[in-house]
């Protein structure tokens, strides 16, 4: 049986060690959460794996639920000398993260995932693949600063799948495109390649791409569970229900999430991150705060009028620009409301000597 992952495995470095010695001092001990259950984590530190919830006081500094761990992230622990469930005190600050807008109808970020260095971005040939989707996903992975790689999984089931790669790397620019196939081995040896000791792996992407199968492969054993094939439509049901980190015999960590129905963006900054092509051209726009939008003399509207740049890859990026544009004015407001809310709200005054004196005679 394969002895606990050393906290090196884990991804803890000595720049890290440095940066984290304030916490040792205060009685803390590093760990990296590799799974969340209903606010109870699983959490690998220097002594191995413990259960531990969030404390109240780091609940009450979180100005959001952002702030609070998610898997992948590095937390000072404080472990319960009697066996029970231990504390997150701190959750340390994230190299990276990916991060969308959260469902449903609040202006709320959710981090899925945090501290990955390689981001597999995974789409299922079993259906059309979709470069619109392609691009959205590059926005939100780049921003978060990871390094994003796109795997065109079930390659097997393509009739033609390097016109797909080829369609699907036109809009990639430069993050890599590979087949996968789980079934006929295809890409796994390239994936592999991509794995180190002590660094983080995330696949991300729709529901029923087969990211658990790949996960299963790269682990070299059944970990997750992997749905059947529907019969009607020949995609697989989706599987994966918490998001979860896996250290790997053969060294590195991969951490598998639960398929996306929708990826709505999140602060993305400049979404001209994930359009080459678009950013190279803007350089000689008229203006140099051009948003390439109603702007005269553009050279991004010259090249799509010219053929230089595919037409609805344009209106892509006009389409996740006004998004991003429109979610800054919802964010704008809520917070405007919060600060509303909160003056609204009477504030009690520190206590006076009086009230002191008369509690302690209570």
């Amino acid at each position: 049986m394969r002895p606990p992952p050393s906290i090196a495995e884990l991804g803890w470095s000595a720049a890290r060690q440095s940066a984290f010695a304030p916490l040792a001092a205060s009685g803390l001990v590093p760990g990296r959460v590799v799974l969340e259950h209903n606010h109870v984590f699983r959490v690998w530190t220097t002594g191995g794996e413990v259960l531990a919830e969030v404390a109240g006081t780091l609940k009450h500094r979180a100005s959001a639920r952002h702030e609070l761990p998610v898997v992948g992230d590095w937390v000072g622990v404080r472990l319960d000398p009697a066996g029970a469930r231990s504390q997150i005190r701190e959750v340390l600050p994230r190299q990276t993260r990916f991060s969308r807008k959260a469902a449903g109808r609040d202006t709320v970020e959710q981090v899925v995932a945090a501290n990955i260095d390689t981001l597999f971005i995974v789409f299922g040939l079993d259906s059309p693949v979709n470069t619109r989707a392609i691009e959205r996903y590059l926005v939100v992975g780049r921003h978060g600063g990871t390094d994003p790689v796109i795997l065109l999984n079930k390659a097997d089931l393509a009739t033609r799948p390097e016109a797909v790669r080829a369609e699907a790397a036109a809009v990639a620019g430069s993050a890599p495109v590979l087949l996968v196939s789980t079934k006929g081995g295809v890409g796994l040896t390239e994936l592999e390649g991509r794995m180190e000791r002590g660094r983080t792996v995330a696949l991300i992407g729709p529901s029923g791409v087969g990211k658990s199968s790949i996960v299963n492969e790269l682990v070299g054993r059944d970990m997750l569970a992997i749905g059947a094939v529907r019969e009607w439509d020949q995609r697989g049901r989706h599987t994966s229900v918490h998001r979860q980190l896996v250290v790997r015999d053969a060294g590195g960590l991969v951490i598998d999430t639960p398929g996306m129905r929708e990826l709505q963006l999140w602060d993305v900054g400049n979404v001209g991150e994930a359009f080459d092509d678009i950013a190279a051209l803007a350089s000689a726009c008229r203006f140099r705060d051009c948003r390439h939008d109603t702007e005269p003399d553009c050279a991004v509207k010259m090249a799509v009028d010219a053929g230089g740049v595919d037409r609805a890859r344009y209106a892509s990026y006009l389409k996740l620009q006004h998004e991003q544009a429109d979610l800054a004015r919802k964010r704008e407001a809520r917070e405007l409301n919060d600060a509303r809310r909160q003056a609204r709200t009477p504030q009690k005054g520190p206590r006076t000597p009086d009230k002191e004196r008369t509690r302690e005679r209570r």
